[in-house]
Order: C-alpha cells, then sequence, then structure tokens
C-alpha cells in the first residue's frame, strides 16, 4: 500500500530550497540593512555594505571565470576581508579553501596544489610567506592581495590585483548562485597537522547551515551580539561563527592581532558578549595586570576548544569576569560538535568542583545526530562508568564529506556508519564524555593504560607548571613509560624531584612520569600541541 503522505505531494522550487548559511546575510541586509555589521578599527560597515561588497566579490570572481567546484584560497587575517569571502566565494559557486597564516610556505604549496587553487587572495602581510609559496607551487592562481587599512604594507604582490580594485570590478547586485544541492562543497580546510599527515576536509553547505544556527542555539547567543573575533577565522572557518552572526544580525569585532592590551580595549569599547578561542587566548587575557584592564559592563561569554583547559584557569576567568564554556569538535565536524552544557544546580557547587565539571567536554550539539564512545574493536558502547576507555565517534550532519582526494582515508574514518575522531574518551554517569587521549597517544606501559591527559591535568596544577606535555617513552622492562616535557611560568622554578613528588602525591604509582624535559614544547600554528614530534625526541 503506497504512502498517502508522499503520493502527489512533490518537491519543488516552491517548498524545497538547498540550505546555505549565506541566506543569513541576504536576510540581515533585507531586514537590518543599517545595523553595523563589522568594526575593524576606523571601518564600520553595515549589513547592506557587507551583503553588497560579498556580491561584488562573487561577481568579480564570476568575471574571472571562477564558478561551481573551482577553489578560491585566501591567506588573510581576521579582517572584514575574510568574512566577505566566506560569502562571496560560494556566492559564486566555488569552495572556499581558508589558509592557515602561521603555517610554512612548503606547507602552503602542497596545499594550494592539492586543492588546484584558481584564486589566491592574500593579505599584504603574508607576502615574504606567499613570494615563496609561488616558487614552490605548480598551480598559476589568479593573485589578489589585500591591503587591509588599518595595517598599511606598501609592499604589493608582482602580478597582483589589489582587493579594492578586483572587488570595484564586480557588480553589488549580483544575481548569486544558490547551491545546486545542499550536499554541495562550501569549503575546504586542512587538517593541522598533528599526526604529521595533514588531510583536507570538504564540508558542505547544509552542514555549515545547520553548525551556524547550533553555535546560536547552543551559546544561547541574543539577536544583535557583539563578536570578538580572537579565533583564527582560517581554523575551522571560525567555528561556523561568520556565518552565525548574520543570523542573530550581530556584530563582528575583527582583531588582526591577539594581544592582551586591544582585547580588553575591544571587550570595553564595543561591549563585547562573545568570543571564542583555544586555552592559550584565556592565558593571554589573563597575562594583562588588574591594573592595566579596562572594566567590563558585562559578563562575557567565553567559548574554549581544544585540549582541557587547566582548572586554574578556569577559575582565573571565572574571577575575571568570564563565563567559560568548553566545547569540543573537529575540522570534520566544522569545528565544535559537543558542549558541556552547563546544569543551574552545579552553580551551587564549590569552585573546585565546578572548575572539574567544566573541563569535561560534554553532550552532543543540537544539530548532531549522534555521539558515543565506543570500543573500536568492537563497535560495542563502553560502559558509563568514568573509567572505560573508549574512541569518540560521530554521526550526523555536521560531519564532513569527507577527505579531499583521498578515497581510502575517507572511507577509514566513515568505517561501520561513524565517523572515528581518533580521540579517546570515558563517558560518566551522566552522559557526559571526557577526552582522555589520542589513540595514538595512550601510554601501554606493563599492559595498563595511562592518559597522557590524566597526567598533564595533574601537572598543570602544579603552580611552577605554565604547560606541560606527556607523551609515551620506550622503556626496557615496561615497554612504554610517561615521559613529561614541562614549560615554567616565568619567574617560577620547579625540579624533576619536585614535580615527581607532586605527581606521586596526586596519582596511581604507576602513571608517574620516569623523565621530566624543561623546555619549549612543540606546537602547530594554531597551538595544538604536537606529540608526534615529541615522542620523536624521546625515541632513543
Amino acid at each position: 500500500m503506497s504512502n498517502p503522505y508522499n503520493t502527489d505531494l512533490d518537491r519543488n522550487p516552491a517548498n524545497h530550497q538547498p540550505l546555505t548559511p549565506i541566506t543569513f546575510l541576504e536576510r540581515a541586509a533585507s531586514v537590518f540593512p543599517d545595523y553595523t555589521a563589522i568594526i575593524h578599527g576606523s571601518i564600520k560597515r553595515s549589513y547592506s555594505e557587507f551583503y553588497e561588497r560579498s556580491c561584488q566579490l562573487a561577481s568579480a570572481l564570476s568575471k574571472k571565470g571562477i564558478s561551481r567546484g573551482d577553489t578560491v584560497s585566501v591567506m588573510l587575517a581576521n579582517t572584514p576581508a575574510m568574512l566577505e569571502s566566506h560569502y562571496g566565494v560560494p556566492m559564486c559557486g566555488a569552495v572556499l579553501h581558508s589558509i592557515n597564516t602561521r603555517l610554512d610556505a612548503a606547507t602552503i604549496a602542497s596545499h594550494i596544489d592539492h586543492a588546484n587553487a584558481k584564486v589566491l587572495i592574500v593579505d599584504r602581510e603574508f607576502l615574504s610567506t606567499i613570494r615563496s609559496v609561488l616558487e614552490l607551487s605548480e598551480v598559476n592562481p589568479i593573485l589578489i592581495d589585500y591591503n587591509d587599512s588599518e595595517f598599511q604594507i606598501s609592499d604589493s604582490l608582482s602580478g597582483a590585483v589589489e582587493y579594492e580594485s578586483f572587488l570595484s570590478s564586480g557588480d553589488s547586485d549580483f544575481d548569486w548562485l544558490m547551491p545546486e544541492d545542499e550536499w554541495d562543497a562550501i569549503s575546504l580546510n586542512y587538517t593541522s597537522g598533528t599526526t604529521g599527515s595533514p588531510k583536507g576536509v570538504v564540508s558542505h553547505h547544509r552542514g555549515a547551515y545547520l553548525l551556524a544556527q547550533g553555535n546560536a542555539l547552543i551559546a544561547s547567543i541574543n539577536k544583535h551580539a557583539v563578536y570578538l573575533w580572537t579565533l583564527p577565522m582560517f581554523h575551522c572557518n571560525g567555528w561556523c561563527f561568520p556565518w552565525t552572526m548574520s543570523a542573530i544580525i550581530g556584530t563582528h569585532i575583527c582583531l588582526r592581532h591577539v594581544k592582551p592590551g586591544p582585547i580588553w580595549d575591544a571587550l570595553s569599547d564595543h561591549k563585547v558578549t562573545h568570543l571564542c578561542g583555544a586555552p592559550i587566548v584565556m592565558s593571554t587575557i589573563l597575562s594583562l595586570e588588574n591594573s592595566q584592564r579596562r572594566l567590563l559592563e558585562n559578563r562575557v561569554e567565553f567559548f574554549t576548544a581544544a585540549a582541557p583547559p587547566p582548572e586554574k584557569i578556569l577559575t582565573e576567568m571565572n574571577a575575571s569576569g568570564f563565563n567559560v564554556t568548553h566545547l569540543y569538535g573537529l575540522s570534520e565536524t566544522y569545528g565544535p560538535a559537543v558542549v558541556n552544557e552547563w546544569h543551574q544546580e552545579w552553580n551551587d557547587l564549590d569552585k573546585d568542583k565546578q572548575a572539574s565539571l567544566k573541563a569535561r567536554q560534554g553532550v552532543r550539539y543540537l544539530p548532531l545526530e549522534s555521539l558515543d564512545v565506543v570500543n573500536p574493536q568492537t563497535m560495542e558502547p563502553i560502559p558509563h562508568d568514568g573509567k572505560t576507555i573508549g574512541e569518540v565517534m560521530f554521526r550526523g550532519n555536521v560531519v564532513m564529506k569527507g577527505y579531499l582526494k583521498n578515497k581510502k582515508a575517507s572511507e577509514e574514518s566513515f568505517a561501520g556508519g561513524w565517523f572515528h575522531s581518533g580521540d579517546l574518551a570515558v563517558i560518566h554517569n551522566d552522559g557526559y564524555i571526557q577526552l582522555k587521549d589520542r589513540s595514538k597517544d595512550i601510554i601501554i606501559s606493563g599492559g595498563e593504560n595511562i592518559s597522557s591527559i590524566e597526567i598533564e591535568e595533574v601537572l598543570h596544577k602544579h603552580p611552577a607548571v605554565n604547560a606541560a606535555a606527556v607523551v609515551a617513552m620506550p622503556h626496557d622492562k615496561w615497554g612504554e613509560s610517561p615521559c613529561a616535557f614541562i614549560e615554567l611560568n616565568k619567574d617560577h622554578k620547579a625540579s624533576e624531584e619536585e614535580l615527581s613528588q607532586w605527581c606521586r602525591d596526586n596519582m596511581a604509582s604507576f602513571k608517574l612520569p620516569r623523565k621530566f624535559i624543561f623546555e619549549a614544547i612543540a606546537r602547530t600554528s594554531t597551538g595544538k600541541v604536537q606529540k608526534f614530534i615529541l615522542r620523536e625526541r624521546v625515541k632513543n
């Protein structure tokens, strides 16, 4: 028997349109044309101007022959041009490839070659790197250089068109392209390479649309919120916040460089309500002396991801006027896909207990259909005991399309109908997950699984420790044993014996690091610890 609800009730242009976050900007410009969309130093642009300039960019790219499936690479700081690229590039059907501005020339060249970039838009601050990139690269993209009015540089890129001149060649009333299918790619982001083998993550319009709205709902972001750009927009497309802010008609406060003074000035001058960043951004904010900090008229919502922030940092942020919410996700999930949802009754707990709860990653984001921690061998869920370790897996519309030109890696990551994150975690009895390690970072010593994150958490509580990274070190008897790399706080001292005793007092003896190395810890350009480099350091 046929289903009557499917008979003669077909999709048509009146009842079905592809989902795309581009429509958020179009609506904002239509409903709130004069509302301030972007503030960047002396620049102040309305939503109508933001929309028109994005259309001009799309039109100018289209006139150069850029169309569906073409890649437009951009190497830009957190500036208005970067925001315009998040709309203008997909408006002409192309795919936005945001380049990590901290990468070396050889890596960038490999990325734009792999992506077959047809256009390269570059901020003049990065011309030295880009010149080396172009010498190494095999592609020959159209070159556009951006001279930020708040960071003027007289140098220019040979053969490049200046960004404003390029924009002026486009039409502000350009009839931009809707995606043919919401499954069409909207962006390409290369993983940061903590494993040494970055891959091109392809995201689609549907996922970007859903996560952008999910940000607003999960974070309870009010209409006309003010967002400060301390998170690099090149990182997972700024966790989709370039699109979120148009959905809630908010104001972007652009910030080229993440420095404590300018952050506090922006927070106060613009009454910032929200910002995002890795724990290092929190440390930067807190590094400014109390006497130099500007007055905050409102409590600021800070969303952090990456490694769990040390509890002392969470406590200090709270005392400084910030409410910190822990998120977790990957490039493959458009940024945040897990949130530490806060329960009101937790406000009655003591500060140490609250900080401990805040350090957990949490539960699934609203637009994520399924989140679980499972045994990767059996694909069976682990018990919710807060002890058993399994692999975090995702399923839903905010999971990537796959890895560009890498079918094998895509199939491996989607084995069994789940996206395999490679992250190891436990689930507590309330259903909240807590990361314990990357699968390759777990330390197996004498048959016992040791979480490097657990050891790092203990070390971070020592007053002399600024940063700690723990990796497996070969051991003749136990196979592996923990080795701790330590960065000390300025004007603090601590010996190996002191830190060893600290660990002995705070954890099981078999988990103690057998060696401490005091030096700067190797990190990626986005601040993630490069444990594969640290493991190489202790192999012999």
